[in-house]
């Protein structure tokens, strides 16, 4: 079983950066693709970044690309998500997941385990 903690959310105004963090716990992570989805009220969970099981690999949604980066450190079994030039559209709770790769790194069905998420609200 692998749990993850996701932290490093918050408030920050349009233009600002957070970055996000998310610790897994079991000896498999670094087998593991690791994702970022993000959900707003009312909308349904979406795809946002992800990094392949060495990181040599990574992926990102059309409305993150550019501003987001998403990285790894096997060694610490922490997954990160920069997250730079916030727009309010950004507004959302962000979920770390990981699994392993079996086809689809935007589908939620491709990834086992899930964080519980931290709120990311960027004001106007």
């Amino acid at each position: 079983q692998v749990q993850l903690v996701e932290s490093g959310g918050g408030l920050v105004q349009a233009g600002g950066s957070l970055r996000l963090s998310c610790a897994a716990s079991g000896r498999t992570f670094s087998t593991y693709t690791m994702g970022w989805f993000r959900q707003a009220p009312g909308i349904k969970r979406e795809f946002a970044a992800a990094i392949s099981w060495s990181g040599g690999s990574t992926y990102y949604a059309d409305s993150v690309k550019g501003r987001f980066t998403i990285s790894r450190d096997n060694a610490k079994n922490t997954v990160y998500l920069q997250m730079n030039s916030l727009k309010p559209e950004d507004t959302a709770v962000y979920y770390c997941a990981g699994g392993l790769y079996r086809g689809s790194f935007v589908d939620t069905k491709g990834y086992d385990y899930w964080g519980q998420g931290t709120q990311v609200t960027v004001s106007s």
